[in-house]
């Protein structure tokens, strides 16, 4: 079967914030020794906020900023205090500038504290103040574009309110089903459009236009009350079909050279924006044929050529870029000590270093960005419909379904005259399909390959702390969204039966062999996963290695029976041991699949290594004494009716010898018990089924046939 394709996650993380995980810091430290300093830092704040002096309650806002990034034991030392409360209450303070500040610091806690303090929030009622925020940031933006004879320190003070407000927006929506209905109820997409406009966007700053951006991205994601407006106004998919073709933006490089203008960090803030378009204009699709721009190909011809150049980063010549950036950081600190506040607060002065860092950072987060649109882009597999799904698995008597098939057999003979398809066309459909998903391939698997390569800040050691933690975030979320984006294009290809053989030219064969060698040389590099590890580092490695076996597996699939797919020693044991050592029953399941794959190399040489690789896959089979999942089990049954489809193949000498029929024989029963206590009421768990009916029926034929050659 091979996993399945990524095509959405429930929950993204957040692309501007590093995880607690990378940052090694929590409650222990909070509780250590260094704790009381930072209390004697809190207290303060906590008290000024509520302070009848507008200058040390503005003072107190900016405080919390400064002192939460990049600190999870300080936020929340201020969350026990009820930083939370204290800020949504300043929203509705008489002094505008205390305003600013105070959702200034919810929109900083938001991306720190991630989903956990967005839900604190939302439940004490945050949205009450932000819904009076939209018409007030219109009616001051309107008077603004009309008399643009006010001071700038005005305009900038709106320009920051309005994108401190459009964050705290979409860092809700992602906090629950309850908080995105509550937003959505807020009517946004009329207000965020309207910073679109072609004639209105030239007059705000990126950093505002990044905002609306995203925030429209989140929200249009399997967002149909939402997304719905934006398909529906013709006005609005034009402005983002300019904004994504580059029309009225100023870059200083062309197209191609994308991921060098990237690297020297210029125009880093207009590409982020783009990308963020182009997601949006894919979470709208399809457009309602009504639109003109409904016969467009929207990916090929534009997202597609805009988001490939970018991913020509160098990640190596970044992180040599922050390893020389941390260096002089550190040589400052040592230098001079740098200004802080009275109170305990940090400075908010940042050096050219720390901007630097925050540019590599940014950099890093597009081309993540672009991989996941690219990932979804190769997510090919038509959805199977689940009315036919269900019918099928509610037809449990067999009888019943021929003698229906058989009472409409006249019927279903008489409509096809009128309602079957021209089975030329079909053809055609899945030719175009084929064709699109190689196109893909030569254009994405070498850009892919180079995105997965670990660095020295990829994976830092079990226990350690990262030297540079958003560094390390931004680059384990390009490694990972790479092999997604591998998995998606290779299952493409694999679910559309192009075998080695069929793929059109000797490039795209060539290229699905550099997957297989180029993910294995990366797990080479990467190392085993520390399956009691616990770090950062630890679960990085182990969720790659994890994407890393989908990969291989259909990559697998599509070279299984080739020479190129050699059952090396070293290889083998690993899975094994990973399979082993595992408790996720969707890794073992992918170890065997790759298994299997390795298992049937033509060269008679690796007939020993077949023997091996099929012994533990039977191991796997009821009778073993070894206790397996459902899944696990048909996947055993499956791999090993694959193996031996071909008694005329040179390894088929280890099933005579082995009298595997026998034992497959014997497994029967075991497998339809494990098949039948599949729970088809979970997720998945009706195609499961299916599938699980469908080996059982395939390993009884198989038997059956095997036994009557009588070897």
């Amino acid at each position: 079967m091979g996993k399945t394709q990524k095509k959405k996650a429930m929950r993204r993380h957040n692309p501007v914030r590093v995880p607690d995980s990378h940052l090694q810091h929590g409650l222990a430290i909070a509780a250590a020794s260094t704790s009381e300093t930072k209390r004697e830092a809190v207290v303060p704040v906590m008290e000024k906020l509520g302070s009848a002096d507008v200058q040390e309650r503005i003072w107190a806002c900016a405080a919390v900023s400064n002192l939460i990034q990049n600190d999870s034991s300080t936020r929340r030392l201020l969350q026990g205090k009820n930083i939370v409360g204290a800020l949504i209450s300043r929203l509705s303070d008489e002094v505008e500038e205390v305003v600013v500040e105070a959702a200034g610091a919810l929109r900083n806690l938001c991306i720190d504290g991630g989903y956990e303090i967005c839900a604190e929030m939302f439940n004490k009622g945050i949205l009450v103040p932000l819904r009076g925020f939209i018409p007030k940031i219109s009616s001051i933006l309107t008077q603004l574009f009309t008399n643009p004879k006010g001071s700038s320190e005005s305009t900038r003070f709106i320009y920051e309110f309005a994108e401190n407000t459009i964050t705290l927006f979409w860092c809700l929506s992602e906090t629950s089903n309850k908080a995105l209905n509550a937003v959505n109820q807020l009517n946004l997409p009329p207000f965020l459009m309207a910073f679109l406009d072609p004639q209105a966007r030239s007059k705000f700053p990126m950093s505002t236009l990044t905002a609306v951006a995203q925030c429209l991205y989140v929200m249009t994601e399997e967002n149909p009350p939402f997304s719905e407006e934006i398909r529906m106004s013709t006005a609005y998919i034009n402005s983002l079909l300019g904004i994504a073709r580059g029309d009225g933006m100023k870059t200083t490089k062309s197209l191609s050279k994308a991921g060098d203008a990237l690297r020297l960090g210029e125009d880093v803030k207009s590409y982020s924006f783009r990308t963020l378009v182009c997601g949006i204009l894919r979470n709208i699709q399809p457009l309602p044929s009504l639109v003109p721009a409904s016969g467009l190909d929207i990916d090929r011809s534009i997202i597609l050529p805009f988001l490939l150049p970018l991913l020509s980063l160098d990640l190596t010549k970044s992180v040599s870029d922050v390893q020389r950036l941390l260096m002089i950081q550190e040589q400052d600190v040592i230098g001079k000590k740098l200004p802080v506040l009275k109170n305990g607060a940090k400075s908010d002065h940042r050096s050219q270093a720390e901007v630097d860092l925050e540019r590599i950072e940014a950099e890093l987060r597009v081309v993540k960005l672009a991989l996941e649109l690219i990932t979804g882009i190769c997510a090919e597999l038509p959805e199977p419909e689940e009315g036919e799904l269900d019918e099928e698995l509610e037809e449990e008597d067999v009888e019943e379904e021929w003698e229906s098939d058989e009472d409409d057999a006249e019927i279903a003979m008489e409509e096809d005259t009128i309602t079957t398809d021209d089975p030329s066309a079909s053809a055609n459909a899945e030719v175009s399909k084929a064709t699109r998903s190689v196109e893909l391939l030569s254009s994405i698997v070498p850009l892919c390959l180079r995105s997965i390569q670990p660095t020295a800040l990829s994976y830092p050691p079990s226990f350690q702390p990262s030297p540079h933690p958003p560094t390390t975030s931004a680059l384990c979320g390009v490694h990972i969204a790479a092999l997604e984006c591998l998995n998606n294009i290779c299952l493409s290809i694999a679910e559309l039966g192009l075998g080695s053989s069929t793929l059109p030219g000797d490039v795209p064969a060539q290229l699905i062999h550099d997957v297989w060698t180029g993910v294995w040389s990366m797990l080479a590099t990467l190392g085993p996963p520390e399956m009691s590890g616990i770090g950062s580092g630890s679960q990085q490695k182990t969720q790659t290695w994890d994407i890393s076996l989908g990969v291989l597996w259909a990559a697998g699939r599509i070279l299984k029976g080739t020479p190129s797919i050699v059952p090396d020693e070293d290889k083998v044991r690993v899975l094994i041991e990973m399979a082993n050592g595992s408790n996720d029953e969707e890794l073992v399941v992918c170890c065997l699949g790759v298994l299997e794959c390795m298992a049937v190399n033509p060269n008679p040489a690796f007939i020993p290594a077949n023997k091996v690789i099929s012994e533990y896959i039977l191991s796997f089979l009821p009778g073993s004494g070894r206790k397996v999942r459902p899944e696990t089990v048909i996947q055993a049954g499956s791999s090993m009716i694959d193996i031996f489809s071909d008694e005329n193949m040179p390894w088929d000498i280890n099933f005579r010898q082995g009298r595997w029929e026998l034992v497959l024989k014997s497994s029967i029963d075991g497998v339809r018990k494990a098949v039948r206590s599949i729970d088809k009421r979970k997720e998945g768990g009706r195609d499961l089924r299916r599938r699980g009916d469908e080996v059982l029926e395939n390993l009884i034929a198989f038997v059956r046939y095997r036994r009557s050659l009588k070897f």
